[in-house]
């Protein structure tokens, strides 16, 4: 059973189509795991285990009786607290909707039931909240997860889950990715629908945020992207774009652009020499690797400064703002146009380029409280609504994982995807804690 709880989700799904698995002993392997784990990582905060069993249990008469199959048959998941999912409270972490219970799955939740995967519950937000606690590293509890998509990440580094959604900002899939050396990715914005996601998210006012699969394998990303994609008839911002097939990505000929420094960020010795060595293997691959920083890239925090400044809705049909608004209509317009000279420029940039590869964060996981030195990596790639996927290349001496970031151009979350499972294939990927 400890075997089976740390399998991928796609090799899961095929043990259970040739009946190698029944799904209520997936099930039951991974509710066993997380009982055994979560009372110490605090990640999973609204178990649906005993719907979870039932769901199984229908999903092995489905197969007994020859029932045509989904891609993810019987194979569990989690989402993070801050999507809906039906019958299951969604709070975000905050005491004003501890008793929120949406009775509609946000539409990234139903394309994953549809596609036959068995919800197991909701992840906890943040590394703290005053709802439901303080969530744990596996590698230490001592050490912060970071990000909000925390409980989420901690849960599928401990083998408690093989798969989750999460959502990301300016990090919040690929710090805790980085942190609980899982792999994350942050698709392209408006690849996914942001339906259902809350608090809620409008994409005209917040082009930086979008929903994300997390997994301890790079393949089971690729196996749930184009599940995940298109449109929902909903969200505006969501653009039938064909998601392409990672396994046709060629390496070699990719023109690589590779920086661990720039104006607001100096990573750790072992950060850059992890970056710096899958510099080395892609190269080796055929890639052609150069160092290189864009341009207007001490500017993010900046940008991010400026939007936090300025109100957001809290409900979708009305408008009910979170706050005061601290910026003039002027600093409005002023504030966007900045935004959009740094796409510009970017995006210009990037033209030369098929990836960019940075550290994921400017230092391994830290201990709860202390400075964790902030998302200067992440951010930038936020503001530009870009693919960009996270996976363990390294660790560091105290035996944390260190992640790498693989940054794609607009709509070639493939790119990112192939490169991110050779990263995973030759510089060691996800590792078992010690929990």
């Amino acid at each position: 059973m400890s075997e089976l709880v740390y399998t991928s989700a796609s090799a899961l799904a095929r043990q259970i189509a040739t009946r190698e698995r029944s799904v209520v002993e997936v099930l039951e392997a991974h509710l066993a795991r997380i009982a055994r784990v979560n009372p110490r990582l605090n990640a999973l905060v609204a178990p649906a285990g005993e719907q979870a069993l039932v769901q199984a249990r229908a999903a092995d008469a489905a197969i007994a009786r020859g029932a045509s199959l989904g891609p993810l048959h019987g194979v569990p998941f989690t989402v993070k607290d801050w999507i809906d999912a039906a019958g299951l409270p969604c709070t975000g972490g905050d005491p004003q909707f501890r008793d929120r219970v949406p009775t509609v799955d946000a539409p990234v939740v139903a394309r994953l039931r549809a596609a036959g995967a068995i919800l197991l519950g909701k992840t906890n937000v943040m590394v703290e909240n005053p709802v439901y606690g303080r969530t744990r590293n596996p590698y230490n509890l001592a050490y912060s997860p970071a990000g909000s998509s925390s409980g989420e990440a901690a849960l599928i580094a401990a083998g408690g889950s093989p798969l989750g959604l999460g959502s990301d900002s300016g990090g919040s899939i690929r710090q805790p990715a980085h942190n609980c050396g899982i792999a994350g990715l942050k698709p392209t914005t408006g690849l996914l629908p942001l339906t259902g996601h809350f608090p809620f998210i409008s994409a005209l006012n917040d082009p930086r945020t979008t929903i994300g699969p997390m997994a301890r394998f790079v393949e089971d990303l690729a196996l749930v992207l184009p599940i995940l994609a298109g449109p929902d008839g909903r969200d505006p911002s969501a653009v039938p774009v064909p998601v392409r097939d990672w396994r046709e990505v060629e390496i070699a000929g990719l023109r690589v652009a590779v920086y661990t420094h720039h104006a607001e960020a100096v990573p750790t010795p072992e950060t850059a020499a992890t970056c710096r060595a899958v510099a080395r293997m892609l190269s080796e691959h055929g890639a052609d690797v150069v160092e290189a920083v864009p341009p207007r890239i001490e500017e993010a925090y900046e940008l991010t400064r400026q939007y936090w400044r300025r109100p957001e809705s809290a409900a979708s049909e009305e408008w009910v703002p979170d706050g005061p608004a601290q910026l003039s209509s002027e600093e409005v317009e002023r504030h966007l146009f900045h935004w959009d000279r740094f796409r510009r420029a970017l995006l210009s940039w990037m033209a030369d380029y098929d990836l960019v590869l940075t550290p994921a964060a400017a230092q391994p996981a830290v201990p709860h409280g202390e400075p964790d030195g902030g998302i200067p990596y992440t951010l930038p790639y936020s503001l530009t609504g870009w693919p960009a996927a996270v996976v363990r290349a390294g660790t560091s001496p105290e035996g944390l994982p260190i992640g790498v970031q693989l940054v794609a151009r607009p709509w070639r979350d493939d790119v990112a995807l192939a490169t991110a499972a050779l990263v995973e294939a030759h510089c060691g990927g996800w590792q078992r804690p010690a929990l």
